[in-house]
């Protein structure tokens, strides 16, 4: 395993980063990294440009996704590592989550329209061709039209959850988006669950329910993580004896995460590559 810093969690503009999965292994490649996971919104599309981009860097790609699930009205993201993209029922759930994401985004546009200058056209001008498109691109379309200064700001303002424009989409339970990581081959590490505002995902009830269902990891060193919630997933890994990992949680421009702020243990990592059955990690 590589003794530089491992990044367990990237985003690239497959889904909602800023970067194309070439340049974002070019990135890693500068920041130093390792190891890198690639781990776009319910979409494997970007795995073989990066597993080409990555040949001759001395860079291991972890090739991964973050799925969508949701547990009541939480958001719950289940990463997943080195499951075989073409398993057959990946391929049918992920569909169906772009697809959801795709038309809730057309319906938050249409109530933000109502208030702000801003039209359907300006987020698909955000988002590359074939992008899990979302959110994210909202904001972009809001920093571009002037109505946010950064992705962040349109995240806590006029996109944030308690606003009038707040539209939920539909997704699978973590017991299904664990199955179906496991059945391709994978590794289900939940993200970053100690996200202020998400203390369910991180109770004693909820937690076995999740580790019961085929949960291998938890990912703790992750800034959006409470302080207090992080020393209580570090106390339910031990417990349970699952796999730990830290990572930045990267999206390019428009977001302040950092590649390799935080870092995941070689052991770690070793864990992950030894129980997958789906897929390997590309060295480069």
């Amino acid at each position: 395993m590589p003794s530089r810093p491992i990044d367990l969690h990237a985003h690239s503009s497959v889904s909602d980063g800023t970067e194309t999965p070439a340049e974002l292994v070019r990135a890693a490649v500068d920041a130093g990294l390792g190891a890198l996971a690639l781990t776009d919104h319910d979409s494997t599309a970007g795995w073989a440009e990066a597993t080409r981009a990555v040949v001759g860097t001395g860079l291991l790609l972890v090739p991964g996704m973050e799925l969508s699930t949701s547990f009541g009205l939480n958001s719950v993201h289940m990463l997943g590592y080195l499951f075989d993209p073409t398993d057959a029922a990946i391929l049918t759930e992920t569909a169906r989550l772009r697809d959801s994401r795709l038309h809730r985004a057309e319906r938050i546009v249409e109530r933000i329209a109502v208030d702000y200058d801003i039209t359907w056209q300006d987020v698909l001008d955000q988002s590359t061709r074939g992008a899990t498109l979302g959110r994210p691109h909202i904001a972009d379309a809001l920093v571009a039209r002037g109505f946010a200064p950064d992705r962040s700001a349109a995240f806590a303002g006029i996109l944030h959850w308690r606003s009038g424009y707040y539209e939920p989409h539909e997704a699978p339970s973590p017991l299904v988006g664990i199955r179906l990581i496991r059945e391709a081959g994978g590794v289900p590490v939940i993200a970053h669950p100690a996200t202020r505002g998400r203390e369910p995902n991180v109770s004693e009830k909820g937690f076995a329910s999740l580790v019961e269902a085929g949960l291998m990891g938890v990912e703790i060193a992750h800034r959006e993580n409470t302080r207090a919630g992080a020393e209580r997933l570090r106390e339910l890994a031990a417990k349970h004896d699952l796999i730990v990992t830290g990572s930045s949680d990267y999206h390019g421009e428009g977001k302040p995460n950092r590649l390799g702020e935080n870092s995941t243990d070689p052991e770690q990592l070793e864990r992950i590559v030894a129980a997958a059955t789906g897929w390997a990690p590309v060295a480069g």
